[in-house]
């Protein structure tokens, strides 16, 4: 039996055991912040977390017990890439944890564990502008003085970053995991302009040209070859179409084949069906034959080639008067969403005057700036993501943590802030991750070893 004349740890003596340890904390640690992890969904059978999220930060002073640098170790070459492997180890109050922290945190949904620091959450390490997961945490030592532990010992390492949403509206911490991840650029279209043209109307000109013989092995388009108009007339100009993946009866894809024919100057004066020929472009055998006519479509002049355009828009022409035929034409964008021409597929018959060209509008809703980590989803693929970066001056989208394909034309809606624009470009998944140089070593490597080819070391 112990002695009764001893106290053996009352609680004054507790309490100044515990007082002293925060004022020294105060004194010697450094402030970090404390970043409990919320459990989003788990895997039912064994309880793999599927998605984290870190939405909370909380100021918390803590001594760094590894005072003469980072322990691990360090900055390793594996074969994963070149990573460094520091870790980190904290001492904090245990008063100070479950009187400030716990109440902040008790009722927040997804929290497992409240009373005390569990493995897991993040620390936030402001001397390195780094974030460490706590891996242990160790409340029985010092043990038991005075009947009583006072401190936790966090043990942590460097956090690997795995698409998990860090939005604790601290701005320092934030930018750590901006530039992380599975990232895709996507180019937006906000309030795009509508094409414009015009053209005339000529006598004796190509009305349209029909391939009577696709040909075979063409590796690009031929020239289109048409005879000259007679005297006082101008010869008409054409531009050939290709199609390819064709299989033929015994399942072997054919190369090339000329498509059609579309119609840059439909010319005039001609009196008889001028002959066409294909020259070049790597195959043989392209056959067609031209219609001509009066009252057909002239050339066809871009007066503005707007923007935004998503995919190339529809041009539709004012209807012939009588019994003439309607003229019809194919728009070509550029990369940028700009018109660049407009060629004709059938440049009508019977105008008596020159019609107009309408050209569809391209999308022109867009309002609105996204907001980091809000998410987002497209009105097409259903597709969602969280918000990265959004660049207003370029109209850049740049999103993670993507379930599923966005595709051209998606409107994505942000959830938050409402923002709404057109995709117009999807870049390809970029993978970036400070920790491992895999992308740069393999870049590095294939000027020695080119492993895309099937033998590695060079074919003979």
């Amino acid at each position: 039996m112990l002695n009764p004349f001893f106290l053996q740890g009352s609680n004054s003596e507790q309490s100044l055991i515990q007082s002293l340890i925060n004022e020294q904390l105060r004194m010697y640690g450094v402030e970090v912040y404390y970043i409990p992890r919320r459990y989003i969904t788990e895997k039912t059978v064994i309880k793999e977390v599927i998605e984290s999220k870190f939405d909370n930060a909380y100021p918390l002073e803590a001594y760094v017990d590894t005072y003469d640098g980072y322990e691990g170790q360090g900055t390793i070459l594996s074969k994963f890439g070149v990573q460094p492997l520091n870790d980190l180890t904290l001492i904090i109050s245990k008063e100070r944890y479950e009187n400030y922290i716990s109440p902040l945190i008790k009722n927040i949904p997804d929290i497992k564990l409240s009373t005390r620091p569990k493995e897991g959450d993040l620390i936030y390490f402001p001397l390195g502008d780094r974030l460490f997961e706590i891996k242990f945490v160790e409340h029985e030592k010092p043990f038991y003085q005075l009947q009583k532990t006072y401190v936790y010992e966090l043990r942590c390492e460097l956090f690997r970053y795995e698409d998990e949403i860090v939005d604790t509206g601290v701005e320092q911490i934030d930018d750590n995991v901006k530039e992380e991840g599975y990232i895709q650029s996507l180019t937006m279209v906000g309030a795009g302009i509508t094409a414009t043209a015009i053209t005339g109307i000529v006598n004796g000109g190509v009305r349209f040209v029909t391939v009577t013989n696709r040909g075979n092995g063409y590796t690009s388009a031929p020239r289109v070859a048409i005879s000259s108009a007679p005297s006082g007339g101008l010869t008409a100009v054409g531009i050939a179409t290709l199609i390819g993946g064709l299989v033929d009866c015994n399942g072997n894809t054919e190369n090339y084949k000329v498509q059609g024919v579309e119609v840059v100057n439909p010319g005039y004066g001609y009196t008889v069906t001028p002959a066409i020929s294909f020259v070049g472009g790597g195959g043989a055998g392209a056959a067609a034959t031209a219609t001509i006519g009066d009252g057909v479509v002239g050339i066809v002049t871009l007066t503005s080639g707007g923007s935004g355009y998503v995919g190339e828009p529809t041009v539709t022409f004012s209807g012939a008067p009588g019994a003439g035929v309607t003229a019809t034409a194919r728009a070509h964008i550029n990369t940028a969403g700009v018109v660049t021409a407009i060629y004709i597929t059938n440049a009508g018959l019977g105008y008596t005057v020159a019609p107009t060209i309408t050209v569809s509008s391209p999308y022109s809703l867009g309002a609105g700036s996204y907001i980091y980590n809000e998410t987002v989803v497209g009105s097409i693929s259903s597709t969602t993501a969280y918000v990265k970066e959004w660049d207003s001056v370029n109209n850049i989208l740049r999103v993670s943590n993507i379930s599923g394909t966005f595709v051209n034309g998606d409107v994505l809606t942000g959830s938050e802030s409402g923002a709404s624009y057109e995709v117009r470009i999807v870049t390809s998944f970029n993978t970036i991750d400070k920790y491992a140089e895999n992308d740069v070593i393999e870049t590095e490597a294939d000027s020695i070893i080119d492993f895309s080819e099937s033998n590695p070391f060079g074919n003979p």
